[in-house]
């Protein structure tokens, strides 16, 4: 069989050539700076509708912020690109800082506008949802209804989007400016490196002790030396939320993302009390891979740590490889989707400096593409990381038929589909070992995803609710942030670890993330979730693949206890459901700690 080669840079040139001194992304953004006016006139002058009469008007006009919603994602998308590959384009951040400003000035109209036909009367309201082109989005509209019932006047929420440009949004992009100008200096392979933050992280995995515990202490200072920094970021992006929760009279701080993530507060709590109950085989698993690497109790510089030297080396031609080969087991459509991806540069993974830690996806709405960001540097778990951005790549293609306002998933269903590939890939991984050795290395790689996400989500979403409670009484400095990251972290982990990582929430991204509030949680759900599905698709083999692929174009257009029920049969309020995924991890705890006994 012929060896493939795979690009690892993506090509972002089809898009705008040039990056972010682009004369064709100059036109483009004056070109929706344009339409975003006149969008934002048509607004002004659009009055709530009287009558069905008035439907022609309302079609127009969705049309108009359909149009302007996806030629602004387009440059967003390129913007995050942009600063993603290269911390140090300054270009970049000055496209951020002109998206931003737009993008308020878009939703600034497109809120009000939601208000205004909001305001329609009952019996006009069910009128307009039952006409042939609108009902197409009805779910979408009622919620815009129901939103816009629980928000503050036109002018006041015009204002807040305005404010946020230079406020709420720009203490996240100062997050990204400070981020960029760090770097570590280690040694490795007896060699000094000077590293990105992207490219330490990855060496949490090294097979060195050393260099873990190194790479780990010397992260640490960093975080600890612009901790005040990072205080000041998260201060502001805190405060800024809950001032703009009082003044709308929310009274609770989770109302926000469970609305975005179209959830009950009953299944959050449902999802977190079967997680809290079921924990004591991952403490088990953890004090065992403790064990195996020659420490007393497992330390947060080796949390990482691969249990065996004989922990393989994957190139990423072979991993691309091995992502295939299991996709088409699942199901035609997502591998040739996948194969399409790695060979037309959708994806960036070499490992370089000056590169932003950790990985995403983003779509690009007018090409109907996707782009994968990622430093790959040779592990099964980079394999499976690559197999995750990919899930989230191939959500996209298959909403293709959808209309763009039925294409919004949120993010806890987003990582449905992304944690579901990679399922597929690190399951085949274990399946596939050659020896007991190898076995092991992979299911050792297969149970810490199930750590990270029922115990450090956890530790986030602890970490993150206390902090909004503290916040509302004023600032919190950085020691009792590091005191609130170390008791989260306690609780979280059941005291499995010997240590804590106080300056964890200074490290995250997502902690100061503008677009979405609450970035943790949604994680868990999606992984508990796709093991019901993934459940399913091994009992139906590759004929699954098209009921997932209508379960997926329903994510933005119902509840996700709505969607469970249609695709899954399963109440996902009652810890019942929860339990079952849960059990499935512990199974491959006690496999682990018998093959290593």
């Amino acid at each position: 069989m012929e060896k493939v080669t795979y690009p690892q840079k993506w090509d972002l040139d089809v898009f705008f050539n040039g990056g972010s001194s682009s004369p064709e992304l100059t036109n483009h953004l004056e070109e929706y700076t344009q339409k975003t006016k006149a969008f934002e006139k048509n607004v002004k002058s659009f009055e709530t509708p009287r009558s069905n009469t008035d439907i022609e008007k309302v079609r127009k006009l969705i049309e108009e912020a359909k149009s302007v919603m996806m030629g602004l994602y387009q440059s967003g998308a390129f913007a995050s690109c942009l600063e993603a590959q290269d911390t140090k384009d300054v270009g970049a951040n000055v496209l951020r800082g002109k998206m931003t400003s737009i993008f308020a000035d878009f939703g600034t109209a497109f809120t009000a506008f939601q208000q205004k036909l909001s305001a329609t009367s009952e019996d006009v309201w069910h009128s307009l949802i039952q006409d042939d082109e609108l009902k197409t989005f009805s779910f979408v509209l009622n919620e815009w209804r129901e939103k816009s019932k629980e928000r503050l006047s036109e002018d006041e929420e015009g204002l807040i989007q305005a404010l946020s440009v230079d406020g709420y949004h720009a203490w996240g992009q100062m997050y990204n400016t400070i981020i960029s100008s760090m770097n570590i200096q280690v040694t490795v392979d007896g060699e000094e490196k000077t590293l990105s933050i992207g490219q330490a992280n990855n060496l949490s995995s090294h097979k060195d002790p050393a260099v873990r515990e190194e790479v780990f202490h010397k992260l640490e200072e960093a975080w600890k030396e612009k901790e005040s920094l990072f205080a000041e970021t998260l201060n502001h992006l805190g405060g800024f939320r809950l001032n703009v929760y009082k003044k709308r009279g929310w009274d609770h701080v989770l109302k926000e993302p469970l609305d975005i993530n179209r959830m009950q507060q009953q299944t959050l709590d449902a999802m977190w009390g079967a997680i809290s109950k079921n924990k004591q085989p991952f403490v088990e698993f953890l004090q065992r891979k403790a064990e195996l690497i020659g420490l007393d109790k497992m330390t947060w510089a080796h949390v990482g740590a691969p249990v065996s030297q004989s922990s393989k080396t994957v190139s990423y031609d072979e991993g691309a490889t091995f992502i295939l080969k299991n996709f088409a087991k699942f199901g035609p459509e997502m591998a040739k989707f996948a194969e399409m991806a790695f060979k037309e540069g959708w994806i960036e993974a070499e490992d370089r400096a000056d590169k932003r830690p950790g990985g995403f996806c983003t779509s690009f709405p007018l090409d109907e593409q996707s782009r994968i960001f990622m430093t790959y540097s040779g592990s099964m778990s980079n394999v499976a990381t690559l197999a995750h951005e990919l899930g989230h790549a191939f959500h996209t293609y298959a909403l293709k038929p959808m209309d763009p306002f039925n294409r919004l998933y949120a993010m806890n269903v987003a990582e449905t589909a992304s944690t579901f590939a990679e399922m597929i890939v690190s399951d085949a991984a274990v399946k596939e070992a050659s020896t007991d050795e190898e076995k092991i290395s992979l299911l050792e790689d297969k149970v810490s995803r199930s750590v990270a996400f029922f115990m450090n989500i956890h530790s986030r979403f602890l970490f993150e609710t206390r902090f909004y409670e503290e916040r509302k009484e004023g600032p919190v400095p950085a020691s009792r942030l590091n005191e609130l990251m170390s008791e989260a972290q306690d609780e979280a982990f059941a005291g499995a670890m010997e240590d804590s990582h106080p300056n964890f929430w200074a490290s995250k991204m997502h902690f100061h993330i503008t677009g979405v509030p609450f970035y943790n949680f949604p994680y868990t759900f999606g992984y508990l979730f796709s093991l019901s599905i993934y459940a399913k698709a091994l009992e139906e083999g590759t004929e699954y693949e098209e009921k997932y692929m209508a379960l997926l174009r329903d994510t933005a257009i119902m509840s996700t206890e709505d969607l469970a029920m249609k695709h899954l049969n399963e109440d996902i309020t009652k810890e019942a459901f929860w339990e079952k995924g849960i059990q499935l991890c512990i199974k491959d705890v006690e496999h682990f700690i018998s093959l290593t006994k």
